[in-house]
């Protein structure tokens, strides 16, 4: 198996994990009933997402969290679908790639699931959040 290289490897990447996500039980109806995505138009911007994690291309200039708060209001994001979501994704990306670029696609896709769930439930979006807050209560037990 070959890493990503290019948009087109994006494109298929892309392309086979809405696939799975657009038919799975937990996230699908998300996608296809509240979203009410229209794949056609949001895969070329989610390509431009994904060049622009993977090579910092700068082709990508929208909201992403904004999007998804969004979407939360309509329908509540928990932990499950973000669980959900990266499962997909990293299989995805396991049966389609190999290399240190996929490795990124999917390190990064952990990170933006994180950040992104723990935002949208009011915290900060860090992952060092509790290494913060255990240092600060060290601190304060400590004077």
């Amino acid at each position: 198996m070959r890493d990503l290289t290019d948009r087109a490897d994006v494109e298929r990447l892309v392309s086979t994990f809405y696939q799975s996500a657009f038919t799975d039980p937990l996230i699908g109806p998300i996608f296809t009933d509240v979203a009410e995505l229209d794949l056609d138009h949001h895969l070329p911007i989610m390509c431009d997402f994904w060049e622009t994690v993977l090579w910092n291309a700068g082709k990508y200039r929208r909201n992403a969290l904004q999007l998804h708060f969004a979407l939360h209001t309509k329908h509540p994001l928990g932990a499950d679908h973000f669980g959900r979501w990266l499962r997909l994704w990293t299989q995805t990306v396991d049966a389609e790639f190999s290399g240190p670029i996929a490795d990124r696609a999917k390190l990064q896709a952990t990170r933006i699931a994180g950040s992104m769930q723990r935002r949208l439930a009011g915290r900060s979006g860090s992952d060092f959040e509790t290494i913060r807050r255990q240092g600060r209560d060290e601190q304060v037990g400590d004077g």
